[in-house]
């Protein structure tokens, strides 16, 4: 190991040391209440000792700065399996993903059976208008076989700068040969929010993820929703189908604000942690957009995290009727601390609770009204159509809101 890493490694154990003598110092006096194991210069020395060892004798030659970041991803990764070490182009790929805004071709891909199947291309995209179609499966990028490509390395190859051209080529169903679109990369906007109107004045809004914009999405959505049912039936919106589906989660704030749409006042969600900053209470403002109109909320297994903040807050309230089956059950809050070179870690810093005051990590939420769904609904696209006669969650809820049997309250006068 070069004397300059020892050099580091020397400066980050010496200001670790310092911090939990430190820490441990000021914290004598309740030690039976809160025991400190401080890190020791023998477990220093063991941290320089493998490493030395791995930098010799490991198969493969390894540098001293890859050494010391797998060291740092593997400290923040043994956490918990929500937290982790992000490099630039990691952090850079969660701030996209909390924007819904990237550079690209405007594809949602999934990997089934170690193939990269398109989803959908997303409406207005180059892929979209170039006729890229729900179900191809992607085998090449650029001439490339993206064979041995995970999902995560064929999206960063799909994006790039905008005006840049990328060709891919599919293998179409029905098709005996592969078909080439060549493309060029544009802005795109990932919307998180699909919405129609069922039976005249049952509103559908369906969230895929809580990115910022999603509550500005769903407000706007209700809004034309209700402009609808005045048109068709001369009336307001008499329910609302939330669908909450397969959405696994995103940002906090996003969450809140969604619950906010629907509730009049009280807890939406409270959270606890070490520090002052995660440590908080979010309350409701007043305000209804529906004003008491009945809400049913569509969960499964693949709705977590912020959907289940959503999910907890109205069923709580009793402002609607959850239907479905169990959540996924992950209540603890991650922060995105940058660091330094645009690097940054995620980290669990809190766990967060219902109104109630329940947590639901590793539980979930359990659904008012229990109903299994058939496999594929929903559609993992937002322009999937929607099946009223096969999607037993959907055919209950439209059922449980035309008789009027969805738990509501009304909005204070």
């Amino acid at each position: 190991m070069s004397l300059k890493t020892r050099g580091i490694l020397v400066l980050v154990i010496g200001s670790i040391l310092g911090v939990s003598l430190s820490v441990g110092g000021g914290m004598l006096a309740n030690r039976a209440k809160s025991p400190v194991h401080e890190l020791t210069w023998e477990q220093a020395h063991l941290l320089t000792e493998v490493m030395d060892r791995v930098k010799r004798d490991y198969v493969d030659p390894i540098d001293d700065a890859e050494l010391l970041e797998n060291a740092i991803r593997g400290m923040v990764a043994d956490l918990d399996r929500h937290s982790a070490f992000l490099d630039a182009e990691e952090y850079q790929d969660i701030r996209v993903s909390t924007t819904g805004r990237y550079s690209g071709v405007g594809l949602e891909v999934s990997n089934s059976d170690d193939r990269i199947l398109v989803i959908a291309p997303i409406d207005g995209t180059p892929a979209q208008r170039a006729g890229v179609e729900a179900g191809d499966e992607i085998i090449e990028i650029d001439e490339m076989s993206v064979q041995d490509d995970g999902l995560d390395d064929t999206i960063d190859r799909l994006r790039g700068k905008a005006g840049t051209s990328v060709s891919i080529k599919v293998r179409r169903p029905d098709y005996d040969d592969p078909l080439t679109f060549k493309l060029t990369r544009q802005k795109i906007r990932v919307a998180s929010v699909r919405h129609e109107v069922l039976d005249q004045s049952i509103g559908y809004l369906r969230l895929s993820q809580f990115v910022d914009s999603t509550s500005d999405e769903a407000s706007r959505a209700i809004d034309e929703m209700m402009a609808e049912a005045q048109e068709l039936s001369g009336g307001m919106l008499t329910g609302l189908i939330l669908d909450l589906r397969n959405n696994p989660g995103g940002m906090l704030d996003s969450a809140v604000d969604i619950s906010d749409l629907f509730l009049d006042d009280g807890v939406i969600v409270s959270a606890q942690g070490r520090t002052p900053e995660s440590r908080f209470t979010r309350l409701a403002r007043r305000g209804d957009i529906l004003d008491g109109a009945s809400i049913a909320v569509l969960v499964n297994a693949g709705s977590a995290s912020a959907s289940e903040i959503v999910a907890g807050a109205l069923q709580d309230h009793n402002r609607a009727t959850i239907i479905g089956t169990r959540t996924f059950g992950k209540g603890l809050v991650q922060t995105v601390m940058p660091l330094s070179r645009g690097r940054a870690i995620k980290l669990t810093t809190s766990h967060y609770y219902t109104p109630s005051g329940d947590s639901i990590n590793g539980i979930g939420v359990s659904p008012d009204v229990y109903v299994e769904s058939g496999r594929g609904y929903p559609n993992q696209s937002l322009n999937g159509r929607l099946d009223r006669e096969n999607d037993a969650q959907l055919i209950e809820a439209l059922e449980l809101i035309r008789n009027g049997h969805v738990m509501h309250s009304r909005a204070a006068d």
